[in-house]
């Protein structure tokens, strides 16, 4: 099976994805209720898309293609008014995060469409146990080549990523010591982890090529990598950000994102190696256990230093970027949460600190999620 052409895209163009947890409001366990939230938006026009997910207490919101943060905002804040006004019609509620902190894997129903019943059979429990959310960013590359040098540049800043948006420290009601605990339950899936080092999409076309045919993999849905190229959609996607706790975090990552990838196409500052690789898994893991406290170790100079640091480093470095896409009031955002070590893992850990009841927490995290002058 050959891999279809890539399609050029408009460069730095935007798409955000994010997949939420549908919860009932007399304990906060997650509800099935993806059909009925479904049938009550399809006939609301709406910017992108609202699908099912794999399990029938998720749901999958995405914007159109965007130009900017504050376009990918606009567009996750009218979808997420609506349906929280369609939760209030179900008596249930929304809720941002990348893991609910007390649901039973093993009471999940898969959603009953043919790709998920097939990956239900080819994956056994893991199917249930893949009740996780996650925020997915697509980023427009000029042509094929481009998407490989920008898919394995953005890999040194997976770390930032993950520590930025983490948000899953609670699984099956215990406090993990990871603040993405989301990440795990991904690892387990035999074509996850990084993509292979190509800078040539022959190249990349010729792996493609080997691996249909050992008859693993029939499109590049099967590949769960941390970053995959869409040739579809001439982008690249990134996949390892926990869904944020708000729509507001969420669009400040896309900025992020987008400042990044306008630092690669326009200044050229670094080629990356597949010695790079050599520390990838070493950062990634320190990024889910310690968030933004980890240690970051630097592949193009082996420096060890505070993530934390390399990425106020980074925000610095990209500043002028920032403000030429209008991401500017994105960085400075996440800059603060940065200097004061507060990702919204942190939030809820503050929170149980205080309630004592994963149950409470969740039910705050919904209001947080339904507004941004929600709960504190």
């Amino acid at each position: 099976m050959t891999l279809e052409p890539f399609t050029p895209s408009r460069a730095l163009s935007l798409g955000v994805e994010l997949e939420l947890q549908l919860v009932n409001t007399h304990d906060y366990d997650l509800a099935p209720y993806a059909e009925d939230m479904l049938r009550m938006l399809e006939k609301q026009p709406l910017p992108g898309s609202v699908v099912p997910e794999m399990t029938s207490s998720m749901i999958e919101i995405s914007t159109g293609i965007c130009q900017s943060a504050a376009e990918v905002l606009g567009e996750l804040s009218t979808i997420r008014d609506a349906m929280v006004r369609v939760a209030d019609k179900l008596n249930i509620a929304v809720v941002g995060g990348g893991t609910h902190p007390f649901q039973q894997w093993h009471e999940r129903r898969i959603y009953d469409k043919p790709r998920f019943k097939e990956l239900s059979e080819r994956y056994g429990y893991l199917s249930k146990q893949f009740t996780i959310f996650g925020q997915h960013v697509h980023i427009g590359c000029p042509d094929a080549n481009a998407a490989l040098l920008m898919l394995h540049r953005m890999s040194r800043y997976i770390p930032h990523f993950i520590a930025l948006s983490a948000s899953s420290p609670y699984v099956q009601g215990q406090d993990t010591q990871f603040d993405s605990a989301r990440l795990n339950s991904v690892f387990a899936f035999p074509l996850s982890g990084r993509a292979p080092f190509a800078l040539d999409w022959g190249d990349f076309e010729i792996f493609y090529g080997k691996m249909t045919r050992t008859g693993v993999v029939k499109s590049m849905k099967d590949f769960y990598w941390d970053i995959r190229p869409k040739p579809e959609y001439g982008t690249i996607e990134i996949r390892v950000f926990d869904t944020p706790l708000t729509v507001e975090r969420a669009a400040a990552l896309a900025g992020y994102v987008q400042s990044l990838a306008a630092w690669f196409l326009m200044d050229q500052p670094f080629m990356p190696e597949e010695d790079d690789y050599l520390v990838y898994t070493t950062n990634r893991f320190q990024a889910c256990r310690f968030g933004l406290d980890a240690t970051y170790v630097d592949p193009g100079t082996g420096q060890h230093m505070p993530l934390r640091d390399h990425i106020l480093l980074t925000m610095h470095q990209i500043q002028r970027h920032a403000e030429a896409q209008g991401a500017a009031n994105a960085l400075h955002l996440l800059r603060d949460s940065v200097s004061s070590g507060e990702n919204d893992a942190r939030w809820l850990r503050n929170r149980q600190r205080k309630e004592q009841l994963l149950a409470e927490v969740t039910r705050q995290a919904a209001g947080r999620f339904r507004s941004a002058t929600g709960p504190r």
